[in-house]
């Protein structure tokens, strides 16, 4: 693997973060044959530690394509359960309730991370390495030789604005549910769209915790 540049490091961390919801979404219509947003913002599919996880992978493992298969997955599995549990630590401190709980998965650490994803991390990094961050970079090295920086200024504002509504429509979705009713149209706005509703099928009920 070459030396990542920022283009690089920002194209994988969103399309990997697509690529998660789209994987999550699939997991959970066959594990339990319901759809979930499994996204971090309100506004389109990222399911952002996905995209974390992709570029840690990138950047830990970027000499690591012709080393031994298990310490490829070993360096994946640490490296991103180390992810999942700081990113779980860091969302219940910024949002107030955990997007994920594994407290009764086998072999947990305080519901953050489990063995089982532990192990799905290390078989994905692998995965990762000697087949999709190939193809992936191919697919970035076309996108940037067609739109250059315009579509990472597009896209940056664009998850700004996402986060900014994401907090928004938490905190009032939480007044709502205390009987407050809506004090601009802003507010009508989250109701209508973002409600509470909206927030259990994206965070597993986990939110109001």
């Amino acid at each position: 693997m070459k030396k990542l540049k920022f283009n690089d490091i920002f194209y994988i961390f969103i399309i990997c973060s697509v690529l998660g919801w789209v994987i999550e979404g699939i997991w959970t219509l066959v594990k339990k044959g319901v759809l979930i947003n499994h996204s971090a913002l309100v506004i389109g599919p990222f399911n952002l530690i996905y995209g974390v996880s992709a570029v840690l992978l990138s950047l830990v493992l970027c000499d690591a394509k012709n080393k031994p298969a298990w310490q490829i997955f070993l360096i994946s599995l640490v490296s991103c359960t180390v992810v999942e549990y700081f990113m779980s630590v860091f969302t219940e401190m910024y949002l107030g309730f955990k997007t994920w709980d594994y407290s009764k998965k086998f072999l947990n650490i305080n519901g953050r991370v489990s063995l089982m994803y532990s192990l799905f991390w290390g078989i994905l990094g692998l995965l990762w390495v000697k087949y999709f961050y190939p193809f992936i970079m191919k697919i970035i090295r076309k996108i940037e030789a067609q739109t250059g920086y315009i579509l990472i200024g597009i896209i940056i504002i664009f998850l700004l604005i996402d986060t900014i509504i994401t907090f928004s429509a938490i905190e009032r979705a939480k007044l709502c549910d205390k009987g407050l009713p809506p004090q601009n149209n802003y507010e009508k706005f989250l109701d209508k769209h973002f409600n509470s509703s909206y927030l259990r099928n994206m965070f597993n009920n986990n939110w109001l915790n």
